[in-house]
């Protein structure tokens, strides 16, 4: 193993978020013991840790490298391709696949059954790493534990919601309007979260720039969160909203927005010799909202057409029955009171109105159309849109979005699929 400098000393205040005031000096020195070997093994993001688990005088560590775990991911059920990397075994289980993106959906920290299977499956040895002090069984300390070899890890996460900003006509700036206008989103973002934190709604949300925008999504999992992320989504629009009223000059971007739900893979990237405490995600949930958002209309907002389960707090489905894109929006419209109060330019709001557009009916009512849109590679995807009105005390209401009427244009190439009329 080639020996690779630790050029991040900072272990404790980059990879683990609280709880090192519970610990002991002693405690702390093994922790930067464990995270300086593990770096070792990581090899400059050759490796990841799948999984570990401490035995008497240190630790056992799962290290693969990455390009294995990639394949085991992507093979699905060919056998064949999996039993290929297995030693030619050609009678490889499609369930061991299974185990394998299961390992990746959860805690690094197995018992050492577990631990076995899969070195079993890909045919390696645990590394141990004896270290000087032995790890305790205090919950604390094994979660930071857990926290810290996460860091060389990668996590696959079923059902995550994902936002994506986009900058209209951000390639057409000068250099210094484009920093303008992403730090104004930036900073919309920022405010967006405060505002949802002061009403005590958890949202630990990250984003990964696009160049032109960002992806935002919550590092929670679960319907809830997945909800949450939808609202602070509402609330990023209407801050930028409100700018783009008092700005000069072009300060602050016209957005187009996305919404979808779907699997992705949450890794970090290395930032000189060490991975970043910033993790970045890639999957089925960013490659379609890439796809929906290059069809979407200055102000517009999609929401992707998806399936998703209630969802726990590991990423898994725990409830029945499966939730639609209409069933999701609708049940999120009914956490939207909680918002209620917020203030925007010193007007509280008094209500906030989100759903998916359709035609009026004979009853009064509205249908919800659902779209079908062509990417620039010529392929098929299903989206709805969406509007939101958010009412305030004493001021106009901000009503984000574009009208139904406004697409039904045949030159704008978003064809209906089907209309639902809402019980």
């Amino acid at each position: 193993m080639e020996k690779v400098p630790h050029t991040d000393s900072a272990v404790l205040r980059m990879s683990i978020s609280g709880g090192i005031e519970g610990l002991d000096l002693e405690e702390r020195g093994t922790l930067i013991e464990l995270d300086r070997k593990i770096h070792g093994y990581w090899e400059l993001g050759r490796n990841f840790v799948l999984g570990w688990c401490p035995v008497d005088d240190g630790i056992h560590l799962l290290i693969v490298p990455h390009y294995r775990i990639a394949a085991y991911a992507m093979a699905g059920s060919h056998s064949e391709d999996i039993g290929a990397l297995n030693g030619g075994n050609k009678d490889f289980d499609p369930e061991s696949q299974e185990f394998i993106v299961e390992l990746l959906s959860r805690r690094r920290h197995l018992d050492e059954r577990r631990l076995q299977h899969a070195a079993n499956l890909f045919d390696i040895e645990a590394v141990h790493v004896k270290l000087r002090k032995p790890l305790s069984t205090d919950p604390t300390e094994l979660e930071l534990v857990e926290q810290l070899i996460r860091r060389y890890s990668i996590n696959y996460v079923p059902n995550r919601a994902v936002a994506l900003f986009d900058i209209v006509g951000f390639s057409l700036l000068s250099p210094f309007e484009q920093m303008t206008q992403l730090n104004s989103l930036s900073y919309s973002l920022n405010s967006a979260h405060h505002k949802m934190l002061g009403t005590n709604i958890d949202v630990n949300f990250a984003r990964s720039s696009t160049g032109d925008g960002f992806y935002i999504w919550n590092r929670t999992t679960g319907m809830r969160a997945n909800s949450n992320l939808y609202h602070l989504m509402h609330l990023v629009m209407a801050d930028n909203a409100i700018a783009r009223r008092k700005a000069q000059g072009r300060t602050v971007p016209l957005l187009r927005s996305c919404f979808h739900v779907g699997s992705c893979y949450e890794f970090h990237q290395a930032e000189g010799l060490s991975p970043t405490i910033r993790s970045d995600i890639v999957g089925d949930v960013t490659i379609e909202l890439a796809r929906m958002i290059d069809r979407a209309l200055p102000g517009q907002i999609f929401v992707g057409d998806f399936k998703t389960g209630r969802t726990g707090s590991n990423g898994h489905a725990t409830e029945t029955p499966i939730l639609s894109s209409i069933d999701f929006v609708q049940l999120a419209q009914k956490d939207l009171s909680e918002l209620n109060g917020l203030e925007f330019s010193g007007e509280a709001i008094d209500s906030i109105k989100c759903y998916l557009t359709g035609e009026e009916q004979a009853d009064g009512r509205y249908s919800i159309r659902k779209l079908s849109i062509k990417d620039k590679h010529g392929l098929s995807r299903n989206v709805y849109n969406a509007k939101i009105n958010i009412y305030r005390r004493g001021a106009d209401p901000i009503l984000l979005g574009i009208e139904d009427r406004m697409l039904r244009d045949d030159s704008l190439d978003m064809k209906t699929v089907e209309l639902f009329i809402p019980e």
